[in-house]
């Protein structure tokens, strides 16, 4: 049942309007003294913008992301050193379609999004976290990024922290945006181009310019003719092509997990076939019309794969504010995006999902009828079959997403005290997804199922009338699958849904100085902020029949329709006192705190808050710190999510005949002496595992400390401004999966039973064979895990100075040392500390140390030259040091000209470079098992990994 507005709301707007109605004497320098007042992330109270937060928030402005030419954000987003890589344009198989920020590697759903200070729609239906593709980078005047809990101030999701995206407004007049890019890369990594060589596999072109992109946008505003308003408007339009694994020579080949990167891996479902009963019995695979032994050559499924996904984007929105009088201002913002990319990986087949072979079938040779063991046409025979279906063409996933997001509200001024803000927030995300070209699993087994009618191989499901529409499908002779058999195999797959999200939010901010809250020791007065909100969260997914029943060969398992919503009602209340101001060595101590009350419709009621202070014992040196008590209740998906078989790519440590586990161990989790050594290996590498949700998991909760120090030695160095903060976030009762790899090897080297009952093996001991729900598999459904620590130092400088006649010199330098990252993925497990690691539980790379340099020229002749160098630490990994990844420097170059000689208002044009020196990233075949955050040997958003970057615009105001 929905809940109705809620009453916390409704009970804050009558007292904004008594308070509306009642006579005050208006002093017009009070008024403009609060309009030039800005609002901080972190908190809705209004400060003076020189002074600084008592929480570290970085900012990056709208000419960084001009100077680096960067059209996605979240590339830039990514160069900061407190992000890591989530969800980017570089991901194939199992993509979303969408881009999503994760701070200090906590996740993208512990990162709050917000535009303008309120909270972006859902990103996709599958996952959940905002998706930046909907932000209009042309519009950026600024982001800033806050370190820590905000749950106080925001509510649920601000546990790593807030990313908030500030955008132009009172613009006036029309620019248009043009910018062409592209990667140029030449191929040099000698050690994959051997094993690619070694494996006889197609080499990558030596020299290459592809994935170009082409990106347009026009932002258009005016104020209003009284003045009193402004609307500002834009247009934006992106395209990006399509760039292969086949591209790039350390992605020429999917290598092996040994860490060394010097032999290809592959899929043993290769395009001849391969026929075996998995009793090492035999391997055989087809030539001409007979079974010859497998020469254990396999099928490079990196290649067709996509490096870059192809993306076409359409963006349009406004944002506007009238003044109605001299106490309402009425404010809207509208954003709208359609975005369609398609996700290409190699050709469907079949991966092994039948079992047995009638010996009657009416494609077998004599030779091969004997090969199998056939004694009699009426016979049946164990055998699996895998087949990659290389005449029927690659996988794509076809992925839309639309987004709506409108906003209304008003604000103003009660009195000279009090001010208040109120708005609903509406936000539409749609899915369309049409998945094409993978075949049908039933279609398969009845296909396979064929016997001869008066000479005509004939399906039995023709026979028995269950499928008059089957067309046999001939795997056992070389170029006897015909068109006909394609086109009744092939099936697509379509999921479609929306998820909702409305936000109803009210308060009003006080300054207590009018009636006499004043610390004796300040000259300000207390402020205050009181309010209320209510959330309404719903999500409809529905995927199609065969999506639901795991039809798709190359699904990995079946998806399940969604369905639920989330209901949230809240009170906070937030104050800053001013305790002691322009004292000796006390220039101002300033307390802020926040509290937030939030009652969910199924239960479950949290408390969140928040203590930080900020002492300037002198103008030069702030001192800031604090603690805060964050909170995120589970999302829709984690919550109602069916039961459903899906895969995970790893290491089975019991599989094999050298297992590296013993059997000992690997009798934890149910391997018999007999199948000690003879259990298959999955030949994609590929596992199966159960996922799902529970409507039993609490909030999780966490633990925010940072302290700091802002130096600005104005009377020294003049323009040189330093800040360094320590922060440490403790996560606990983290809502979570176990990594199914994890599990098996636990299991084995502990034989806990909350690893080892989660652990449910076949016949035969495989963990991969089948994809009903009667498969084997490592149950890795969502849970209130055990906790993540993480803590580390932030480094911020910035110093800009004249120089002489030749203009202006900035250099700002972001840099972050990652003490720990600390997890306990179950109650009682070992701690394993992932900071400078990589894989295995540990999952994405975390450098220990990562920074940013970056310098800028403005000259006086309408020249402006940038340049960067970003750094990244070697990464190791996480079960064996030896395996390990260096550090990685880039240089990124680039000039904005602006001419004025055109005489057609302001042109300006751009050209510039990233990674300049077109360095290869590290790449490991342990890389392509991180989730799916690996691809091509690497992880895509970490390092650089599609060569030099080249960029060229130019922007013309009118």
């Amino acid at each position: 049942m929905r809940r109705q507005f809620p009453k916390i709301v409704l009970l804050l707007l009558p007292v904004i309007a008594t308070d509306m109605l009642t006579p005050v004497a208006w002093s017009q320098e009070a008024q403009q003294e609060k309009l030039e007042e800005i609002v901080v992330t972190g908190s809705r109270i209004a400060a003076d913008p020189n002074l600084v937060t008592s929480s570290p928030v970085t900012m990056v402005t709208s000419e960084e992301l001009g100077l680096r030419g960067i059209t996605r954000v979240e590339d830039l987003l990514n160069d900061l050193p407190s992000i890591v890589p989530a969800l980017t344009a570089n991901e194939a198989n199992g993509a979303t379609g969408t881009a999503t920020i994760d701070l200090r590697g906590l996740s993208s759903d512990r990162t709050l999004v917000l535009t303008n200070g309120h909270r972006m729609g859902f990103g996709d239906l599958v996952v959940l976290a905002p998706d930046i593709n909907q932000v209009p980078g042309a519009l950026i005047e600024r982001v800033e990024v806050l370190t820590g809990g905000a749950s106080a101030t925001y509510g649920s999701d601000a546990i790593a922290g807030v990313v908030n995206f500030i955008m132009k407004q009172d613009f006036e007049g029309i620019q248009v945006d043009y910018q062409y890019s592209g990667y140029q890369h030449d191929s040099g990594n000698e050690a994959v181009q051997a094993a690619v060589a070694d494996s006889g596999f197609e080499q990558a072109p030596h020299s290459v310019f592809d994935g170009r992109g082409h990106d347009v946008n026009i932002i258009f505003g005016a104020d209003t003719p009284d003045g009193r308003g402004n609307v500002t408007g834009y247009l934006g339009y992106r395209e990006t092509n399509a760039l292969t694994q086949s591209e790039r020579d350390f992605s020429a080949c999917a290598l092996d997990g040994g860490g060394e990167g010097d032999t290809c891996a592959g899929s043993a479902t290769i395009p001849t076939g391969l026929f075996t009963p998995f009793d090492d019995t035999f391997y055989y695979t087809v030539a001409g019309n007979e079974f010859v032994p497998w020469d254990f050559t396999l099928y490079n499924y990196g290649p067709p794969n996509h490096f870059q996904r192809p993306d076409e984007r359409y963006t349009a929105g406004l944002f506007g504010h009238y003044e109605v009088g001299a106490r309402l201002e009425g404010y809207v913002e509208f954003q709208f995006m359609e975005d369609n990319t398609k996700a290409q990986i190699a050709p469907s087949g079949a991966f092994f999902v039948t079992d047995t072979l009638n010996c009657s079938n009416a494609f077998l040779s004599a030779q091969q009828f004997a090969a199998i063991g056939c004694t009699s046409p009426t016979d049946t025979v164990p055998l699996y079959i895998g087949r990659r279906n290389v005449e029927g063409g690659f996988r794509n996933d076809d992925i839309t997403h639309t987004s709506y997001r409108g906003l209304g509200g008003v604000r103003g001024a009660i009195n000279d005290a009090w001010r208040y803000d109120a708005f609903v927030n509406i936000a539409r995300t749609s899915l369309d997804e049409v998945y094409h070209n993978d075949l049908s699993t039933t279609r398969i087994t009845r296909a396979l199922d064929v016997v001869d009618v008066d000479g005509a191989p004939t399906c039995q499901a023709v026979i028995d009338g269950s499928d008059p529409g089957c067309v046999p499908w001939n795997v056992f002779q070389t170029g006897g699958v015909t068109q006909e058999a394609l086109d009744y195999l092939r099936i697509s797959l379509r999921a479609t849904g929306r998820a909702d999200r409305d936000q109803y939010v009210a308060f009003v901010s006080g300054d207590l100085a009018h009636y006499g809250l004043v610390s004796p020791l300040a000259q300000d007065g207390v402020q205050v902020v009181l309010g209320g909100e209510y959330r309404d969260e719903q999500m409809d997914y529905n995927p199609d029949l065969g999506y639901r029943t795991g039809d798709g060969a190359g699904q990995g398992g079946p998806r399940t329709a969604v369905s639920g919503g989330i209901e949230v009602a809240e009170f906070f209340v937030e104050t800053r006192l001013p305790l002691v101001e322009y004292r000796p060595w006390f220039h101002s101590l300033t307390v802020d705190a926040g509290y937030r009350y939030s009652d969910y419709s199924r239960g479950v009621s949290t408390d969140t808050y928040r203590a930080l202070a900020e002492w300037t014992p002198v103008p030069s040196l702030k001192l800031r710190g604090g603690y805060s008590r964050a909170v995120r209740a589970a999302n829709i998906r984690e919550l109602f999510e069916p039961a459903r078989l899906g895969l995970w790519a790893g290491v089975e440590p019991c599989a094999g005949s050298t297992p590296l586990q013993t059997l000992e161990q690997c009798a934890h989790s149910g391997v018999t002496a007999g199948q000690y050594g003879k259990i298959p290996l999955s030949p994609a590498g590929q596992y199966n595992a159960l996922f799902g949700g529970n409507t039993e998991l609490i909030p999780e909760q966490a633990n925010t400390f940072t302290v700091g120090a802002v130096i600005t030695p104005e009377d020294i160095v003049s323009g040189l401004t330093v800040s360094v903060d320590y922060w440490r976030i403790e996560v606990l009762d983290a809502i979570d999966t176990v990594e199914p790899e994890f599990i098996v090897n636990q299991c084995g080297l502990t034989g806990a039973p909350v690893f080892c009952t989660q652990v449910h093996r076949g016949a035969n001991g495989n963990l991969w064979i089948g994809s009903s729900a009667a498969a084997p598999h490592v149950v890795s459904t969502n849970i209130n895990t055990g906790f993540f620590e993480t803590a580390g130092v932030d480094l911020f400088g910035n110093y800009r100075t004249q120089a002489g006649n030749y203009g202006t010199v900035e250099f700002t330098f972001r840099g972050t040392w990652l003490e720990k990252f600390e997890q306990q993925l179950t109650p009682g497990a070992v701690i394993e500390d992932c900071a400078g690691h990589y894989g295995s539980a540990c999952n994405r790379p975390r450098p220990a140390w990562r920074h940013n340099l970056g310098a800028v020229w403005t000259t006086p002749w309408n020249l402006t030259f940038a340049g960067s160098w970003r750094h990244l630490s070697g990464v190791a990994e996480f079960a064996n040091d030896s395996f390990s990844a260096g550090s990685e420097n880039y240089i990124d170059l680039s000039v904005d000209y602006t001419p004025g000689f055109i005489g057609i208002g302001e042109t300006t044009l751009s050209a510039g470079v990233s990674n300049l020196m077109d360095n290869d990233p590290p790449v490991s075949g342990f890389f392509n098992n991180i989730s799916v955050y690996g691809n091509g040997n690497t992880v895509p958003g970490m390092w650089d990994t599609l060569g030099r970057y080249l960029f060229f615009g130019v922007s013309q105001k009118f």
